[in-house]
C-alpha cells in the first residue's frame, strides 16, 4: 500500500470524483487530492466519507485557489455508486424530483415564483415514495434565496428527503455562500440519482 497525491486542478466537475474513485480501486495507505474550488473539495470530501475513508479526513485550503483533501484507509473499500445504493431505503418506488428552474411554467416570472413554491409546498402529499429532489442551473436558486420555495424545501428536507444542489450551478450563480438547503452535489451523484429512481417528475 502507498500514499497516493492526486492532482485535479483545473479539471471540470465531475473529474475530480471519479479520478479519486479511480484512486481509491488501488488500495493505497492514504489519499491527498488537490482541487482549485470549493465544491470540487466538497465532493471530494463526501466520496471519501462514503467510501469509509474516515480516518485523518480533513479538507484545509492551502491557497486562494488550492484545497487539498486528504484521508487515510481505515477499512475496505467500496465505490461511491455502491455507497450510494446502500443509503436507499428499501422502498419500492422512488420518486426523484428534477428541477432546473426556480420557476414554474412559463410567461410570468413572478406568478412561475408563485407556483413553484406552491409546487413544493405540495410534494409531501407524495408521502414516502417522494426520495429525492435534484436542482441544477437556475434551479439552485431556490435552495439560496429566502422565501415560500426555501421554507417548503427545508421542511421536505427534515422529513427525510434527499436535496442535492448542483455545486458548479452555485458557483456560476455565486451563491455558494448563499446556499440555505441541501447537499452540494457533482454530476456524478446526480447522474446515479436518475438512475436509481423508479420514476423522474421534470415539472
Amino acid at each position: 500500500m502507498n500514499d497516493i497525491v492526486l492532482n485535479c486542478r483545473g479539471m471540470a466537475c465531475p473529474q475530480p470524483v471519479i479520478k479519486t474513485r479511480e484512486a481509491l480501486e488501488k488500495n493505497p495507505a492514504s489519499i491527498t487530492v488537490l482541487v482549485d474550488n470549493a465544491p470540487a473539495s466538497e465532493n471530494v470530501r463526501r466520496l471519501l466519507e462514503k467510501s469509509g475513508w474516515t480516518s485523518g479526513l480533513a479538507v484545509e485550503q492551502r491557497e486562494a485557489s488550492l484545497w487539498a483533501v486528504s484521508a487515510s484507509c481505515a477499512c475496505a473499500v467500496c465505490s461511491e455508486a455502491e455507497a450510494v445504493i446502500e443509503a436507499v431505503n428499501e422502498e419500492t418506488h422512488r420518486t426523484l424530483v428534477f428541477l432546473s428552474t426556480d420557476t414554474l411554467g412559463h410567461g410570468s416570472d413572478e406568478l412561475g415564483a408563485k407556483l413553484m413554491a406552491n409546487f413544493l409546498a405540495t410534494l409531501p402529499e407524495l408521502g414516502p415514495r417522494l426520495w429525492s429532489i435534484v436542482m441544477v442551473n437556475g434551479g439552485v436558486k431556490l435552495a439560496s434565496q429566502p422565501g415560500r420555495a426555501l421554507e417548503a424545501l427545508k421542511k421536505l428536507e427534515e422529513s427525510g428527503v434527499s436535496l442535492l444542489v448542483c455545486g458548479t450551478c452555485l458557483e456560476y450563480y455565486g451563491l455558494l455562500e448563499q446556499k440555505q438547503v441541501g447537499e452540494t452535489t457533482n454530476m456524478l451523484d446526480i447522474v446515479t440519482s436518475l438512475d436509481l429512481a423508479d420514476k423522474i417528475i421534470r415539472p
